[in-house]
């Protein structure tokens, strides 16, 4: 079975013209899970042979909020990175780095912070959405709360003009672009360019347990790199319809996650129609549609999970594709510093 179709994204047709720059990527803090599929990596995949791509693992932002152990974030970098590559990213077309790696986006990030106020940055509703997730209050950690204006640093560094983000995230990409637009005017001339928010239309899947988000930390995730056996115990958890009691019973596509994933993954769309029209009219039992996802799920993730495992064999390998991307971004990123230096009148000699 290949690989579902991949689905469009309105923002493509609305992005700004000539040639288009991408920055994506993920903080290293666990496997990557359907959710990551759906949300980017297939896209990403996709985008590679349209546009120039960095996909960063942001290391040092995963920190903001993880410094009291250090060890699963550098441990996730190549875990993140075989991810990448068993879905399909190609070194040869997108360029994956290792942010912690490129001094140069720090650099940025504290001229930026002279650009924003701490209101402001508070006022970011993602930024206020995330902080409360995480029980902060006011023990803030400075760094997670100054984030919007190091993930503008990240944006500006590659002057990246398309960012793949789910709907929540969009205010983070208007905060870059507040960033941008007060820089040039300081420096007097276009010097950083503003980006677009690319969204996809099928951006979040639910956890298999219902949830709004599937998440790491909830554990209602299937990794990429889940076994058979995995899949075959994931599935049986996966959240129906609590009214369809009987098999005979009519039942609800609304909230049900099988379905939601069927929509997601299955690629024989008109069959899936079928089922969905016999399911609702009653008559067809969620051990069957299971059934489906299974089958669905096995044969989508068993390429992904033997490139995976062949790949981790020689993780030297990993770390030099990542070495030598990392160095390719931080020439693009110096190049942007130095732009940004200058127009301070912060070059002596």
């Amino acid at each position: 079975m290949s690989l579902p179709e991949q689905p469009q994204t309105a923002a493509v047709a609305t992005a700004p013209k000539g040639p288009q720059i991408i920055l994506t990527g993920d903080r290293p803090t666990g496997p990557l899970h359907l959710g990551h599929f759906v949300g980017s990596l297939r896209n990403r995949v996709e985008y590679q042979h349209q546009f120039k791509q960095f996909i960063m693992l942001a290391d040092s932002q995963a920190l903001t909020d993880n410094m009291d152990d250090t060890n699963k974030v550098h441990r996730n970098v190549v875990e993140v990175a075989l991810d990448y590559l068993a879905v399909g990213i190609d070194p040869a077309k997108s360029t994956i780095l290792i942010q912690s790696q490129i001094p140069e986006l720090a650099e940025l990030t504290f001229y930026y912070l002279n650009m924003v106020t701490v209101a402001r940055l508070e006022r970011n509703p993602t930024v206020k959405t995330e902080i409360a997730l995480r029980g902060f209050e006011r023990d803030i950690p400075a760094g997670f709360l100054t984030y919007p204006a190091s993930q503008a640093a990240d944006i500006s560094a590659f002057k990246a003009t398309l960012v793949p983000v789910g709907e929540d995230q969009i205010p983070m990409i208007e905060q870059t672009n507040e960033i941008v637009r007060r820089f040039n005017r300081i420096a007097d001339k276009e010097i950083l360019v503003e980006c677009k928010a690319l969204v996809p239309d099928l951006g979040r899947l639910p956890g298999i347990d219902g949830k709004a988000k599937m998440s790491k930390s909830l554990g209602n995730t299937i990794n990429l790199g889940a076994s058979a056996a995995d899949i075959t115990a994931a599935v049986k958890k996966v959240y129906t319809d609590p009214l369809h009691l009987r098999v005979e019973d009519p039942g609800h596509l609304e909230g049900n996650v099988a379905f939601i994933y069927l929509d997601a993954f299955d690629p024989e769309k008109d069959k899936l129609e079928e089922m969905k029209a016999h399911y609702v009219r009653g008559g067809l039992g969620d051990s069957i549609v299971k059934k489906r996802l299974e089958l669905v799920l096995q044969e989508m993730l068993a390429p992904i999970r033997a490139r995976r495992e062949e790949l981790e064999k020689d993780k030297g390998y990993i770390m030099q594709l990542l070495k030598e991307g990392t160095m390719q971004a931080r020439e693009v990123a110096a190049q942007t510093a130095d732009e940004v230096k200058a127009a301070l009148g912060l070059r002596y000699f």
